[in-house]
């Protein structure tokens, strides 16, 4: 029983996600930037020097939205191949466009599937990426097992996520700004009601640090770690397929 409903929240769960980020796709870059005062293009490029060292030459971004994080790979790398997924095909629509208009259609493919049922055979990419994804996971612990399915031995995965500051005062001023201004704002620019209200409460949901890498060990992942980014308002995972 136990079982059974537990498949069932994550099926409610994965269905809400989709349903959200359809609706606020066309305005979900300009909100991101705005809300994030663009200090998430910091914390992307980190994970992207960190991915690079690795030399892939096929990379998979899981949960890839808009392809913002694919877009600066690819910008960054003539070289490296680049799979993006998502479950929202509105996101995608919108990524595909990015991807168009950036001349990078040859290198970056975007499709639609879930991280819980990637569809591809076992160790067809090199490295695995995802940026603020992992908390909207119907089931982080069968995701982040697919991921590891699909790397090839000696992959590795980096996952970017938010994080909660524990020190003063940037605790306080995190939880102002993330339940406060950030779902008056957004709810303001996209018109959704539910969308930035749901961002803060994933947040403090997720399993970070300690927990998350924890996970990411009971998921068969090796060599995990844990590097906390601008004060712990994100923190960047990683993680090797051995």
């Amino acid at each position: 029983m136990t079982d059974t409903n537990s498949n069932s929240t994550a099926n409610v769960k994965g269905a809400t996600v989709e349903a959200m980020f359809n609706e606020i796709a066309p305005r979900y870059d300009l909100l991101n930037h705005i809300l994030s005062l663009n200090i998430d293009r910091i914390w992307r490029k980190k994970l992207i020097k960190k991915l690079k060292a690795e030399n892939p030459s096929h990379v998979l971004d899981i949960a890839t939205g808009t392809a913002d994080l694919s877009i600066m790979l690819g910008k960054r790398s003539k070289d490296i191949r680049i799979t993006g997924i998502d479950v929202a095909e509105q996101m995608l629509a919108v990524g595909r466009r990015k991807v168009y208009n950036k001349g990078l259609s040859d290198r970056i493919q975007l499709k639609r599937a879930a991280a819980e049922d990637i569809p591809y055979p076992d160790a067809t990419f090199d490295c695995a990426m995802v940026a603020f994804g992992v908390r909207n996971f119907s089931r982080p612990d069968l995701g982040l097992r697919e991921i590891r399915r699909v790397l090839k031995p000696g992959g590795k995965l980096f996952v970017l996520e938010f994080s909660t500051p524990s020190k003063f005062p940037m605790k306080g001023l995190y939880r102002f700004y993330f339940h406060s201004v950030l779902p008056f704002v957004g709810r303001m620019v996209s018109g959704h009601k539910q969308a930035y209200t749901y961002l803060p409460e994933s947040v403090e949901r997720f399993p970070e640090g300690a927990d998350f890498v924890k996970m990411m060990r009971d998921a068969g992942f090796e060599g995990c770690s844990a590097k906390k980014l601008s004060f712990g308002i994100a923190t960047l995972y990683g993680g090797r397929h051995y």
